[in-house]
């Protein structure tokens, strides 16, 4: 079990074609603040049928595309 499941499945269950969340949404979704591994962990979203589009440190967001 992933450390970023609970992130995975709400992505899922709530998405659309595309989702927008800063990393606080992401804390707070996921309980664990994002962290480097989260680009090891991303591999894991193509399993629920969504994908990192792209992540910006700047703006503190992460954009997932539906695949």
């Amino acid at each position: 079990m992933s450390k970023y499941n609970a992130l995975w499945e709400s992505i899922r269950n709530g998405g659309g074609e595309t989702v927008k969340l800063t990393f606080a949404e992401i804390k707070e979704i996921a309980g664990i603040e994002i962290d480097h591994s989260f680009l090891t962990y991303k591999k894991e979203l193509a399993q629920y049928g969504y994908r990192v589009g792209k992540i910006s440190l700047k703006e503190k967001t992460v954009i997932f595309n539906k695949q």
